[in-house]
């Protein structure tokens, strides 16, 4: 029986917590900040954590892997 594969790109992008939510960075941080409003740029710090609904099709592109 073949093994399921690990999605790479789900991989680099997702973190698994402890309590089994799904960590993300957030989009627009990586360069063209110039344009953003400070306050816009300050709420796009740090990591936010993906709805619940997406989390089992994250579960499931990553396979046993939770970084």
């Amino acid at each position: 029986m073949p093994k399921q594969k690990t999605h790479k790109g789900a991989k680099k992008r997702f973190r698994i917590t402890a309590r089994g939510k799904v960590k993300h960075r957030r989009a627009g941080t990586s360069h063209l900040q110039v344009r953003l409003s400070s306050k816009r740029k300050r709420n796009l710090r740090g990591t936010g954590v993906l709805a619940s609904v997406d989390t089992p099709k994250i579960l499931a592109a990553l396979g046993k892997y939770s970084y």
